[in-house]
């Protein structure tokens, strides 16, 4: 015969509803009312389900790490000001389908600056996610052919922020250019994009190989943009440390 405990729980299975250590909840509640009790349970509820779908939303973003502003350098990397990123976190851009351009070389912190708006995104309850150039092909070149291509590009049309890391890195054949375009463009004024490249946009060209496509590209992009040129050394280098001091 099952114990009152066990006959709630199997309800709570029944229901889909995340199991509660009661004795905790009602800890030194002894004098709830009945509806008070029910409205506490409920209360639990619906912080255990707002938990799971935060942590679910950071596992599909794909961050490659959780980095923010107060953990960045800004008194060594000058061309970009906190007052700037303060800005720009505040996220309201998004709800307008604004992009952010990071344009700069290796190792002066357009990455950092990238995941510490999509970390800020996630905190504010927005569906984010992150792919490097490279990845984003082998997404597009396999949404067709691959479930877990098509279910990823699908899941790239309904965030509200997607983050486009290392563009410029490597060149694109003709076939990934037009691939880039129609990523480009399918999210065009519906999706934001941080966008962060190795190359100023008078050089996507050579990368892309193709001057038509890049103006097409790059007027989509930059039509509703703000855009932030990065320059200095590279903290990586600078700051390297070695196994033997």
């Amino acid at each position: 015969m099952m114990t009152p405990l066990e006959r709630v729980n199997r309800l709570l299975g029944d229901l889909r509803l995340a199991r509660v250590d009661f004795d905790t909840l009602f800890a030194g509640r002894n004098s709830l009312t009945p509806l008070e009790s029910v409205e506490l349970f409920l209360q639990d509820q619906q912080r255990q389900r707002t938990l799971k779908q935060d942590l679910l939303r950071r596992k599909r973003a794909g961050l490659p790490a959780e980095k923010t502003l107060d953990s960045f350098d800004f008194g060594f990397q000058r061309s970009v000001s906190k007052e700037q990123m303060l800005r720009l976190s505040d996220m309201t851009w998004v709800e307008q389908a604004f992009n952010v351009c990071f344009l700069g070389p290796p190792g002066v912190g357009k990455t950092h600056l990238a995941l510490s708006l999509a970390l800020r995104g996630l905190d504010l309850g927005y569906a984010v996610a992150f792919e490097t150039l490279e990845s984003l092909m082998t997404i597009l070149k396999t949404a067709e052919i691959s479930n877990a291509g098509k279910r990823r590009l699908q899941f790239l049309h309904k965030a509200a922020l997607v983050v486009v890391d290392e563009v410029g890195f490597m060149p694109l054949s003709p076939a990934e250019a037009n691939l880039f375009f129609g990523f480009i463009s399918a999210m065009s004024e519906k999706t934001s994009l941080i966008i962060t490249s190795n190359k100023g946009f008078d050089e996507w060209a050579d990368f892309l190989g193709d001057a038509t496509i890049t103006t097409a590209i790059l007027d989509r992009l930059i039509h509703r943009c703000e855009i932030i040129n990065m320059s200095g050394d590279s903290y990586r280098i600078v700051h390297h440390q070695s196994i033997i001091n």
